[in-house]
């Protein structure tokens, strides 16, 4: 089994997040009545991004063949750093600038995940 449906579904669901969370900001979107939908695609993120990376790295879940299991391991490797980001972003007030920020932060190790396990 390939690890990439993974990494596409981890990056969607934190793109489909920015942009509501964007929407919000900008005030194109009330979410006042269904907040919850942007911390269910925040949990969804994460869990994605885990799965991902936990499919990419354990022996029985990689893919198999040698330089498909190195381009697994190294799209798990990049996707990593993203852990930081998502775990620091729910002690981050949504009022402050420094939301987006630290959400957007995530971005490049997702794309990045993404693109090497497409390899």
């Amino acid at each position: 089994m390939s690890p990439q449906p993974l990494f596409l579904a981890a990056t969607t669901s934190y793109a489909v997040n920015c942009a509501l969370g964007a929407s919000v900001a900008a005030g194109v979107v009330d979410t006042r009545r269904f907040r919850w939908v942007h911390h269910a695609l925040y949990i969804a993120t994460c869990t994605l991004a885990g799965a991902a990376a936990a499919s990419a790295m354990l022996p029985a879940l990689r893919p198999s063949g040698a330089a498909a299991a190195a381009s697994a391991r190294r799209a798990a490797l990049a996707l990593a750093p993203a852990a930081v980001p998502l775990v620091v972003i729910p002690r981050v007030s949504a009022r402050t600038a420094r939301h987006p920020i630290v959400a957007l932060t995530a971005a490049p190790f997702l794309a990045a995940g993404l693109i090497l396990s497409r390899r």
